[in-house]
Formats: structure tokens, C-alpha cells, sequence
């Protein structure tokens, strides 16, 4: 298999601009069966931020971080950014990588963890677009990294630092963005999520944790993983520390600013609860070298794939059949 000759970091993609927020989201739910009062209440989270989502941003930094990484490594590629719902957008990127003459790109996806909207719609977008795009280069995604030494000491990084601000006996909550229980039947998600957490709390020294879900937007009807944030808050008794860990997600989009730090927020502040909440990886050294060490395995496939996972590393192709999604969960799914 030829070694990649560029390196790609696909991500969700945000608005930039108060105008963006609805034509990014009619891209986010296309083809689904989303009420359109539904869209524009999600439309007001971004308004809260000045239609701006950090997600773009951060991506930047990324992109710049990684930039920096492999050159101070010695390894002499390009990297190029595109989003799966917003500019810059992946056919287009694509399209200017092939016009480069780039051949080969190994594809970093901002996201850790195996879902049908966290893994296997980026490898259907990357296939769709490589047979759309006229003399498309080679677009081989990266494996999944929740396993990764990188990725688990930037999360506890975060999370001994916050844990350092807060008090003598804080509850600690790793949290991640909850689906459909039908589609967590055709993933390893959840069980990576746990598996993750449990890594994360041992490098932290916690005796006691638990596994949280936010951002949960299905119809009443429809189950999705529980317990919600906002309930356990509830539950809570008042004067009670809390510290969030979202373990879920690789940056401060915008499920982290609204979701916890607005919402959640709210709920702890009308509960008497104090609320922490620890920072993604962003651009943490360590997440960085591990999109370097991701890469180095596409181009040198004797170098020792790191995991700490006792099922060891994540393969680069997927089972057949994993992350499938049922066809009403196709229908009624869409984002918080």
C-alpha cells in the first residue's frame, strides 16, 4: 500500500457568522425528518455565541499544531483541513489536494471513539467524495484513537489540573454526547467510552466516577443512553462539587460551550451545585504527537501501534457491519 503523501484532518464543520448558523445546520440534518422549530431552537445556541461556533477555530489550532509537529519531526507533508457541513468542505479540499498533486492522504477525523456519526459517516463521506471528485487521491482514514496513550494522557492532563481547583471530595462525571440505544447496539461506543473513562480515572487516582451523557435530541419516544447530565445535577444534594470530564469530544464545540457550560451550568447554579468542567484536548502536546504517530503508521507500517486497550489497536478497516444504523434511527436523529 503506497504512503500517504499528505495528511487530511476532517472535522464537523461550524458556522462562522450569524448568517452561516441556519444553511450549516440545514447541511448537519439533510435528509432527516428534523421539525423545523426544532432547528431554529438550535440555531439559538450558536446566537448565544454570536453565531460563531469555536469548533472552526480550534481546528485551525490543530491543523497549525500538527503543521509544526511533523515538521519538527522531520516529516515533510502537507497537511490540508476540511468539514463534513461547512467551509471549508470535503469535496472541495479534496479537489485542491488532487489539483496539489497529492496521491495518497492519510485522513485524521476529530473524532476518538467508534458511532455510526463518529466513525462510519466520515468513511462514507470519504468514500462518496473520492468517487465524485475526478482523480481523487486515495483518502485512507486513520484508526480509532480512544486507546491511544496520546489521547488518554491529554484527558487526564485536563482533568488533574481541574481536579486541583476543586474541593477535598468532588463527584467526578466523564461525559460524552448520548445517541439512540439502537445505534449503540451496532457500536463500540459505549463500551469504549467506558473503557476510556475507567484508563482516565485510574491515571487520575479516582476511587469512584461515572459515565454521563449530554446533548441527547431524539423524540421523547425514542430511547437514547442515560443518565442525562442535567438529571444527575438535579439529583445532587445542594452545597455538592461536581467535575465534568468530556471525555466525548477532542475540542470545545459547541455541545461542550452550550451543553455543559450554558445549560448544565444553569442547572448546577439553580441546584446549589458547583460545577468544574475540565478542557478537551485541543492542541495538548500529547494529542499532537499522537495524530504524528497515527500518521507514521500509514507510512511505515513496522512502527509499533500504540494502544493501551487489552484488545489492542483499533484495526484501520472496521468489521463489516459496524456502526451500522437502523433505518428509523436514520430518519429521526439530529443533533443538540
Amino acid at each position: 500500500m503506497p504512503a500517504p503523501d499528505a495528511v487530511l484532518v476532517l472535522s464537523f464543520g461550524g458556522p462562522e457568522g450569524p448568517d452561516d448558523v441556519v444553511p450549516f445546520l440545514d447541511n448537519v440534518l439533510r435528509g432527516r425528518n428534523v421539525p423545523r422549530e426544532r432547528l431554529l431552537a438550535v440555531a439559538e445556541h450558536y446566537h448565544h455565541f454570536g453565531g460563531v461556533s469555536p469548533l472552526n477555530a480550534q481546528t485551525r489550532a490543530l491543523v497549525r499544531a500538527i503543521e509544526s509537529e511533523l515538521d519538527s519531526s522531520g516529516v515533510a507533508l502537507p497537511v490540508y483541513w476540511a468539514n463534513r457541513n461547512w467551509h471549508p468542505y470535503l469535496a472541495d479540499t479534496v479537489a485542491a489536494m488532487r489539483d496539489d498533486g497529492v496521491s495518497h492522504a492519510a485522513v485524521f477525523v476529530t473524532s476518538a471513539f467508534g458511532s455510526w456519526s463518529g466513525c462510519r459517516q466520515y468513511r462514507d463521506d470519504l468514500q462518496r467524495v473520492a468517487g465524485a471528485v475526478a482523480g481523487a487521491p486515495e483518502l485512507r482514514k486513520l484508526r480509532l484513537y480512544y486507546d491511544h496513550p496520546g489521547f488518554l494522557e491529554s484527558v487526564a492532563d485536563g482533568l488533574d489540573a481541574t481536579l486541583a481547583a476543586a474541593g477535598s471530595d468532588p463527584r467526578v462525571w466523564f461525559s460524552a454526547h448520548s445517541i439512540p440505544t439502537s445505534m449503540a447496539a451496532c457500536a463500540p461506543y459505549e463500551r469504549q467510552l467506558r473503557w476510556a473513562a475507567a484508563e482516565v480515572a485510574r491515571r487520575c487516582s479516582l476511587h469512584a466516577w461515572e459515565l454521563v451523557w449530554q446533548s441527547r435530541s431524539g423524540p421523547p419516544r425514542q430511547p437514547w443512553l442515560e443518565p442525562d447530565v442535567r438529571d444527575r445535577l438535579r439529583a445532587q444534594p445542594a452545597g455538592a462539587e461536581v467535575v465534568v470530564c468530556p471525555l466525548g469530544f477532542t475540542s470545545d464545540h459547541m455541545e461542550v460551550v452550550w451543553d455543559l457550560d450554558a445549560e448544565a451550568a444553569a442547572v448546577a447554579a439553580d441546584a446549589g451545585i458547583r460545577l468544574l468542567r475540565s478542557p478537551t484536548p485541543g492542541t495538548h502536546p500529547a494529542f499532537v504527537r499522537m495524530v504524528r504517530e497515527l500518521v507514521a503508521e500509514q507510512l511505515d507500517p513496522s512502527v509499533p501501534r500504540r494502544s493501551l486497550s487489552p484488545a489492542g489497536p483499533w484495526p484501520d478497516g472496521c468489521p463489516a457491519g459496524c456502526c451500522s444504523l437502523p433505518a428509523p434511527t436514520r430518519r429521526g436523529a439530529h443533533p443538540g
